[in-house]
């Protein structure tokens, strides 16, 4: 890169991509389409990844593999749990998760087989001063046909389809680790596999063998990544692991065996209680619907409402707490009294959604109250008129 190069992306790092590409550049030495990838890539990792934004020196990859790259959060959260002499990253793309997880082992490999990206990484290792790194330029499913060993394999697996969709199986998957999980377990007694939240945990039961444990991993609420932990010869019950990272809060972590689950027996309750509880993302994602509430002898509105009551407060809950101020049959009469302008509304087991209700309400989003609209044990229709509870 060259110097008018350099300048231009220090002069524009907090410009409109989209606008810069529209304008001319004062020098014809000025790269402009590499300029424009060099500050959208640092736009992208600012918060995604700061440890990269801080690295100035670092070349980014094309718009999608930043896309599809891990956050420093979640990638730090994979490196502590997993560590050994050797690790194999056999879809190494931008290189967030292989530099973390490097951190753990004597030895690390990385596996990609579009050399553009074999070539960032090796740039950016160095330049982030990770020194136990062995680039390798092909593609996974050729590397396992060499003879190695490793204590642990990792993927993240392509989640696009050609036609751009998200694929929901592992086999539309690339590399497809369901085809490939027998020689993945012969190579390396662990293997770890990053997987979209949209897949279906019982799906992935079905197409996968030997599963030690689930990680389903949410951020700020919202579900990021699951990762399966395969481990050879491994048929006991399957260990799922809910962990999110609330936003300046210090993370909240729900374990639980399918077997728990499904022995567990919920209590409903007959009224309202003064505390509703709404579990993290990541827990509503893993079904642990009935186990959370016997960890905490709650009361659970309605079967399919998961949402759940107690009279005294579980300050030790992971996901939302509230006060619940008022409780609504969900009727006419009842929504002619309500004499609220702004609230945050969230409905659950109910007919309508939430823009459907704002708009029956007439009431603003936003303030300090917070509507549930939701269904009870008796199939009553109700509004639950509630204030958050700041821990």
């Amino acid at each position: 890169m060259n110097q008018a190069t350099k300048e231009f992306i220090e002069k524009n790092a907090n410009k409109d991509v989209k606008s810069l590409a529209l304008k001319k550049t004062s020098s014809k030495d000025i790269d402009l389409a590499l300029a424009i990838r060099q500050i959208e890539g640092m736009q992208k990792v600012k918060n995604k990844i700061p440890t990269f934004f801080h690295c100035p020196t670092l070349f980014y990859p094309p718009k999608l593999s930043l896309e599809q790259s891990s956050s420093e959060i979640t990638a730090k959260y994979k490196s502590t749990h997993c560590k050994g002499t050797k690790i194999v990253d056999l879809t190494g793309g931008f290189g967030i998760d292989c530099f973390f997880l490097s951190g753990n082992f004597n030895e690390s490999v990385y596996i990609e087989k579009q050399k553009e990206l074999c070539d960032l990484a090796e740039h950016n290792f160095k330049q982030l001063g990770s020194k136990n790194i062995k680039i390798i330029n092909t593609a996974a499913e050729d590397f396992l046909l060499t003879e190695f060993t490793s204590d642990w394999i990792y993927l993240d697996p392509a989640r696009r389809k050609e036609s751009g969709a998200k694929a929901v199986l592992l086999s539309d998957c690339e590399p497809n680790v369901a085809e490939l999980q027998e020689k993945l377990l012969e190579k390396a007694e662990n293997v770890m596999i990053k997987l979209s939240p949209m897949f279906d945990l019982s799906q992935l039961q079905r197409e996968l063998k030997n599963i030690r444990e689930i990680h389903i991993i949410a951020v700020e609420n919202e579900c990021k990544e699951i990762l399966v932990i395969l481990k050879r010869n491994y048929n006991e019950s399957i260990q799922i692991k809910n962990v999110h990272f609330p936003k300046n809060k210090s993370q909240e972590v729900f374990e639980f065996t399918e077997d728990e689950e499904k022995k567990c027996v919920s209590n409903f309750a007959n009224d309202v209680k003064k505390y509703l509880y709404e579990p993290n993302a990541a827990i509503l994602k893993s079904g642990a619907f009935k186990i959370i509430g016997e960890k905490h002898s709650f009361y659970k509105l309605h079967i399919n409402s998961h949402l759940y009551n107690s009279d005294e407060l579980k300050r030790n809950f992971q996901g939302r707490i509230f006060e619940v101020k008022e409780t609504l049959i969900f009727n006419k009469e009842n929504i002619r009294k309500l004499k609220i302008e702004k609230a945050n509304i969230s409905v659950r087991n109910f007919p309508l959604s939430v823009d459907e209700l704002r708009k029956k309400l007439k009431i603003k989003e936003g303030g300090d109250k917070y509507i549930f609209a939701t269904t009870l044990q008796n199939d009553k229709k109700v509004l639950l008129i509630c204030t958050k509870v700041n821990l």
